[in-house]
């Protein structure tokens, strides 16, 4: 009976070192699985597919791909911290918002590979001083589409130019507050980021002014209307302008030279990152020239990857549209985080317009 109860003791102890050694070997791929994922908060149809493969097929990492409609809806979803991203998408102005409501994690420079690529002029920027949380993915500018089989170039080159009676239900604006009420501040020589409560109620008063000549205040239908030649003028981005001009010969984008906006969507990490490894993989793939220059070419954005530059066509790099002089850049202005308060002044004066139209 002794015997037998040792020997039965050693045969538990074994099983049970046995079992603790399967179960720490299963643990351990299953974290190597886990380790192995990349979950990334992006806006719809902002990559190239062909880039997401091409990532998984070099590192091993498998992509978990969510998107988002708005920078509010993103900065929403990472606060209340359901879901571990580890990388996201934001525009400049939100990661300002982001970075105070410490949402965000500081990028560790000695990690990032290539980011001397990106062109000076789109660094350090105010939102982002120093690059401490983010790395430029697209850039781009507000301005003007206009049909040529109704609009002559010297017609429209400037914010001004919207206002003349000719266009009465002509034009499309795209529905956001900041942009629209933007352009009218910048047609007077005022900032973009105005707190200014007289310039802010000068520029209501013009967008008053400018509501006979608008067709329709909109979203995604802008692309329709432009495309079929059913609205002459329209006030949209750069990259939606991209895809209008590429379904329809007859229209030009312009970026009126006193001025506009210069935005920027960036990649950071947010605090809910689970892989850190995986998301400096990432930030380092897409800073290679050749896939940032097959991702600008896919989507249509402008890329600030001077080198990507350099890789694409002749007749998108030299492209004034979308690739504009640098008197023209100088004179771009990039959205600041101006707070609820003000943000709440300019959707008001906005809304009003709306209502008036």
């Amino acid at each position: 009976m002794k015997r037998f109860g040792i020997f039965a003791v050693i045969i538990v102890l074994i099983s049970g070192f046995l079992g603790l050694g399967i179960k720490s070997l299963n643990q351990a791929s299953g974290q190597g699985n886990a380790d192995k994922t990349l979950t990334i908060f992006n806006w719809g149809d902002y990559i190239d597919p062909q880039l997401i493969t091409k990532f998984e097929h070099e590192t091993g990492y498998q992509v978990k791909y969510e998107t988002f409609d708005s920078n509010e809806a993103m900065f929403t979803k990472i606060q209340q911290g359901g879901t571990a991203y580890d990388i996201a998408v934001p525009s400049d102005y939100m990661i300002e918002k982001m970075r105070k409501a410490h949402l965000l994690v500081p990028l560790s420079k000695q990690k990032i590979v290539g980011l001397s690529n990106i062109e000076p002029e789109f660094l350090d920027q105010s939102f982002d001083q120093h690059n401490q949380y983010s790395v430029p993915y697209f850039w781009g500018t507000l301005g003007i589409i206009y049909n040529d089989r109704y609009v002559k170039a010297s017609e429209m080159q400037h914010w001004r130019d919207l206002w003349q009676p000719k266009w009465r239900n002509s034009i499309m604006l795209v529905d956001s507050a900041r942009d629209i009420m933007g352009l009218a501040l910048v047609k007077d020589g005022a900032s973009m980021n105005s707190t200014n409560q007289v310039q802010l109620q000068k520029a209501a008063t013009d967008l008053d002014q400018l509501a006979p000549n608008v067709k329709a205040v909109v979203a995604d239908e802008i692309k329709m209307y432009m495309s079929d030649n059913e609205a002459p003028l329209a006030v949209t981005w750069s990259g939606e302008a991209a895809e209008m001009l590429a379904n329809n010969s007859h229209l030009h984008y312009v970026v009126p030279s006193e001025g506009s906006n210069l935005w920027f969507d960036n990649i950071v990490i947010p605090r809910t990152v689970k892989h850190k490894k995986a998301a400096y993989a990432f930030i380092n793939f897409m800073l290679q020239p050749k896939n940032a220059a097959q991702n600008a070419e896919y989507i249509g954005y402008a890329t600030p990857n001077r080198l990507a530059k350099r890789l694409l066509p002749k007749a998108i790099r030299e492209d004034k549209q979308f690739y504009p002089d640098q008197q023209t850049v100088r004179n771009l202005q990039v959205y600041q985080d101006l707070g609820p308060t003000w943000v709440q002044r300019y959707n008001d004066l906005f809304l009003e317009f709306k209502m008036h139209k």
